[in-house]
């Protein structure tokens, strides 16, 4: 399964466990096992670089139990159809995941103009204000 350009995870290193389906269905309901869980071992696998394993591990922290990130998908009837969805949906969180960092903000301050436009739009604002009250108190 390929997840970016350099990452390939081997069929070899996924596992799946399969299970009854939950909701409503009709006579199959009880008896296919179609919901599946599909496993990867994010903390232990050879096939993860070291630096993309950290990466990996800092930013999956929350979803992994052992180090190994489970996806679970039950959405279709057919076990097949669940089986691709876990797969797409584990290549999509990997990916996310090694994604680089984005780059850093560049601080900018705001032109001259803009400066004295804000100011005047804030004295124009202020002369509208001052005027409203016709001087009588109010009381």
């Amino acid at each position: 399964m390929r997840v970016t350009g350099g990452l390939l995870i081997p069929e070899s290193e996924l596992s799946e466990r399969f299970s009854r389906s939950s909701g409503p269905g009709g006579q199959g309901v009880n008896t296919t096992e179609s919901r599946v869980e599909l496993s990867f071992d994010v903390a232990r696998s050879p096939v993860v670089p070291e630096d993309l394993r950290d990466r990996l591990l800092a930013r999956l922290g929350h979803r992994l139990t052992d180090g190994v990130l489970t996806i679970a998908a039950s959405e279709h009837r057919a076990q097949r159809r669940n089986r691709q969805a876990a797969r797409r949906r584990l290549a999509d969180v990997l990916r996310e995941a090694a994604a680089p960092p984005p780059r850093k903000r560049r601080p900018t301050k705001p032109s001259q103009g803009a400066r004295e436009r804000r100011l005047a739009e804030k004295k124009r604002r202020s002369e509208i204000k001052r005027t409203r009250s016709d001087g009588i108190d109010r009381e």
